[in-house]
């Protein structure tokens, strides 16, 4: 029995992070903009249905789903953990990453204050933040984002939580390349293509154009 409940506890644990990831990195953010600015800052998914913009936001909605199933799956004994991946270091350093990338997350938030949004308006104009975690990189709450999504599947690492990391890094440099940096360089000229070339895209240093 209590091999069982060892077994267990990691999955468990992924969950309850998820659920602390989403609650705070999207409900409660959306919350605190809208008491701030009067808009949750959701804009839905960008371009026409089949687009690579389109198929950027579904992606990541995917990718989420994949993600949470993987620790229930992995509870119910319908997947396994991969051999190579499955020490308990390596479970414990997950969920160190998966804790870091959510507060990396909501910090990198609020950094970005009343300009944060999910998705992108062409009708609307923004504050260009380039301060703070800004002024090391382009996109932190991309790479918090991407920090939760590796530490999460350390946790369970199956197959399904492999694709699903996997699913969310394509699906974050999609949005980014395709929607988020044309968006950008439309709106703010020549300011964002000096950022473009002081700053990296997601590590610093890397991704400068």
């Amino acid at each position: 029995m209590s091999v069982m409940n060892s077994a267990a506890t990691t999955p468990i644990a992924a969950l309850v992070l998820f659920v602390v990831f989403a609650a705070l990195g999207f409900g409660w953010r959306s919350w605190e903009q809208r008491r701030r600015t009067g808009s949750t800052g959701f804009h839905g998914i960008s371009g026409r249905p089949g687009s690579l913009e389109w198929f950027a936001g579904v992606g990541f909605i995917v990718s989420m789903g994949v993600a949470v199933f993987a620790p229930i799956l992995q509870l119910l004994g319908v997947v396994s953990p991969l051999p190579f991946l499955h020490a308990p270091w390596i479970q414990i350093a997950g969920t160190v990453i998966a804790v870091f990338g959510i507060a990396a997350t909501v910090y990198s938030q609020l950094d970005m204050g009343e300009s944060w949004r999910i998705g992108v308006n062409k009708y609307e104009t923004t504050t260009l933040v380039r301060t703070g975690v800004f002024g090391w990189v382009r996109n932190p709450i991309f790479t918090a984002m991407m920090a939760f999504g590796l530490g999460f599947a350390l946790m369970t690492p199956n197959p399904v939580a492999v694709v699903g990391f996997v699913l969310l890094v394509v699906t974050i440099e999609s949005q980014v390349r395709a929607v988020e940096e044309p968006y950008l360089l439309a709106t703010h000229g020549d300011s964002y293509r000096e950022y473009l070339a002081g700053v990296g895209r997601f590590v610093p240093g890397v991704g400068r154009r």
